[in-house]
């Protein structure tokens, strides 16, 4: 089993560091046909590589905050993401059918 930390952002793996996450790789960038059934995977991923996480059998971590929209679009701190409330949720993505709307 594998940890990966999904984020491009420092702050946020000094975040992991200090809350005692363990980490296996650490990368920027997230290709699902490399998740193997029991592998855990952290970070802030687009909803449909979240489903190709759970559904390749792995476990998806959500690094979750309230961040407030004038904070947004900059990089935030270790202690910045303790302040905004920053914790790890685990969610189960299912992928369903593709809807198609009618013109």
């Amino acid at each position: 089993m594998t940890t990966f930390f999904v984020s491009r952002h420092p702050g946020a793996l000094d975040w992991a560091a200090g809350e005692g996450v363990a980490v296996d790789q650490a990368i920027a960038h997230l290709d699902p046909e490399n998740i193997q059934p029991g592998d855990r995977v952290i970070g802030t991923l687009p909803i449909h590589l979240a489903a190709r996480v759970c559904e390749r059998g792995g476990r998806y971590l959500h690094l979750s905050l309230e961040l407030p929209p004038e904070q947004r679009g900059r990089e935030l701190s270790a202690a910045e993401l303790h302040r905004f409330g920053a914790r790890l949720e685990e969610y189960r993505v299912l992928a369903g059918p593709a809807f198609h709307a009618q013109t």
